[in-house]
């Protein structure tokens, strides 16, 4: 019985409740997810690798954060830190990413619900400061960007491949990395998802929209989860004219929602620099998975990732140096 199991039943008995679970798929997650009966409704269960501390929990945070911003997010049922437990209410089974993949007739207005979600977030930036949440403390920073493209460096040359760079070639992705994280840190001025793909959106049977795996919320810039909705986990890049299309219904909702109107020109130049990190971020996140923890099936979304950093790089002719060795890599 692994610890987690353990943990949760003897939550659950301590909580008069029966110990019986179903569990459920964690993805890249360090926790574990749990289907279980509560006052005989069904619930899910989270539960962390060890206890914390309630009121420095991010989950618990952000939850209030988002209930309080009027954001589509699970209530919370009942919680243990001791015990390292969250449960909360249970939105079923279908996931929006799962739904996008069956080709259905639906599939653009999904998406664009979607990016409507994100500008919603984006509304609850000043009730974050306003609440003092753990997300208005935390930022897209020079340091944390830096930190991204980093592990990104290190878990794809080094734990995948096994082929350190050369001297050269870490001193000028060095300097073009830290140019990038220094430039992107200037545009975090919104509450943002921080992990906003379609696998972290579900649908209910009502086939309302609810967010998941909030609680690494953040200050970061306009485009962060526009990126990594239409970007992460995909084999072939989109075209230009498509995400443009996609860059202009965000800017139309972020304008009808009240916030403040952005430049096309502008927001597209953010959004090319945003892609080169967040598409890095994710390739270091997916070398790391697959080769550490065994999630080989991270593997086929790696290059797919280095195509569209060299093309956002391309496109704002920049970055010679992630031009060029990461088009060493997919040659």
């Amino acid at each position: 019985m692994s610890q987690y199991v353990d943990r949760l039943q003897k939550y659950l008995i301590s909580r008069g409740q029966p110990s019986a679970f179903e569990s459920l798929t964690a993805d890249a997650s360090t926790r574990e997810y749990f289907r279980i009966k509560w006052n005989g409704r069904d619930a899910i269960a989270c539960v962390y690798a060890g206890p914390f501390d309630p009121v420095e929990q991010n989950y618990l945070d952000t939850t209030r954060l988002f209930l309080a911003g009027g954001l589509p997010v699970a209530e919370i049922i009942d919680f243990d830190g001791g015990s390292g437990v969250i449960v909360q209410e249970d939105l079923g089974d279908r996931i929006l990413r799962d739904l996008l993949n069956e080709e259905t007739t639906g599939k653009s207005r999904l998406l664009n619900e979607a990016i409507t979600m994100i500008a919603r977030i984006q509304t609850a930036t000043n009730k974050a400061f306003e609440m003092n949440s753990i997300a208005s403390r935390l930022k897209f920073d020079q340091e944390k960007l830096l930190w991204e493209l980093n592990f990104f460096k290190e878990h794809y040359f080094k734990t995948y491949l096994k082929r350190p760079l050369t001297e050269p070639h870490d001193a000028r992705l060095k300097a073009e990395f830290e140019e990038l994280a220094k430039e992107l840190e200037s545009y975090a001025t919104v509450l943002c998802h921080r992990d906003f793909h379609a696998a972290n959106l579900m649908l209910d049977p009502q086939n309302r929209m609810w967010i998941i795996d909030h609680q690494d919320a953040r200050i970061g810039s306009p485009a962060y989860d526009l990126v990594s909705l239409l970007l992460d986990r995909i084999t072939e890049p989109p075209s230009p004219e498509w995400l443009a299309e996609k860059r202009r219904y965000f800017l139309n909702v972020r304008t009808k929602l009240g916030l403040g109107k952005l430049n096309e020109d502008d927001f597209t130049n953010e959004f090319r620099l945003q892609t080169i990190q967040r598409c890095l971020k994710a390739a270091g996140t997916f070398s790391f998975q697959s080769t550490t923890r065994g999630k080989t099936y991270f593997v086929p979304f790696i290059k797919p990732m280095f195509r569209i950093s060299i093309r956002g790089a391309e496109s704002l002719s920049r970055f010679p140096a992630i031009r060029e060795i990461l088009g060493g890599e997919v040659d």
